[in-house]
């Protein structure tokens, strides 16, 4: 599987790449990457119902949007853009996204999931995201050498490789904007999760360094209809390396909440 850029359409004035027909699920992707990182998932999902894949405003073809400081404001582009209720299933900032959406929109949501979604940081990991986010000056382009280690490791890949050309093409005030709402967002209260009405699963893998398996196991304990599921070997960029896992796992979701 290559990681051609996809033709796209567009929603309310984010771009999107779209597939398929039937009930809908919307895909969120991560700081600094595009709707291109779910390629692996984009046709798995697409034989049997809608998908739109969209790309966060300042990332991919989606123009940067001024005062986009809280992961809320990324939500609120997303739910103009939905046509209906739909399976939304993010990862990693997108996870942040799509929780906020299934929180605050229920009636939007059906179901969600969240990959590689980060929960409660421990004071060490906020301060180390944070002190990132403050390097960032929004005019030059980011190394991304940091990032593509915690994701990949430093084995050379078709995905790192993909994910680096992403990184270095994202427009960087946009990028900054993100990864700031990102680093100062603790991911999704607990008395939220615990009104969270829909079906949630949360998915991360064993060797993910930042979005560790205990905080998607705490999420899903405090979701009525929640659940999770550990990959053992997988790591941050699950969607890419480990797309067999991830597409059985939200087709069999899928199955339950759009039905």
């Amino acid at each position: 599987m290559t990681w051609t850029t996809r033709p796209r359409s567009e929603r309310a004035g984010l771009a999107a790449i779209e597939a398929g027909a039937g009930a809908q699920i919307v895909l969120l992707h991560g700081v600094g990457l595009r709707s291109e990182a779910w390629n692996r998932q984009i046709d798995a999902l697409a034989e049997a119902h809608q998908v739109a894949a969209f790309d966060m405003p300042g990332h991919g073809e989606s123009a940067v949007r001024s005062e986009m400081s809280r992961v809320s404001d990324y939500a609120d582009a997303v739910l103009a853009a939905v046509d209906g209720p739909a399976m939304v299933v993010g990862h990693s900032m997108g996870a942040m996204i799509a929780l906020d959406l299934a929180v605050r929109a229920p009636d939007r949501v059906r179901g969600v999931v969240a990959l590689n979604a980060v929960f409660e940081r421990s004071p060490e990991a906020a301060r180390a995201v944070q002190a990132r986010a403050a390097e960032l000056d929004g005019v030059s382009v980011a190394d991304p050498r940091g990032a593509l280690d915690r994701w990949f490791g430093t084995d050379d890949t078709p995905e790192r490789a993909a994910c680096q050309d992403w990184l270095c093409s994202v427009t960087p005030a946009g990028y900054k904007a993100a990864y700031t709402a990102f680093a100062h967002n603790p991911g999704p209260r607990r008395a939220d999760l615990a009104r969270l009405s829909c079906p949630a699963l949360f998915m991360t893998g064993g060797l993910e360094p930042n979005s560790i398996p205990v905080m998607s196991e705490a999420m899903a304990a405090l979701v009525p209809k929640g659940r999770a599921i550990i990959v053992p070997d997988a790591a941050h960029m699950m969607p890419m390396t480990h797309p067999e896992v991830v597409n059985a796992a939200l087709l069999d979701f899928a199955a339950e909440v759009l039905s």
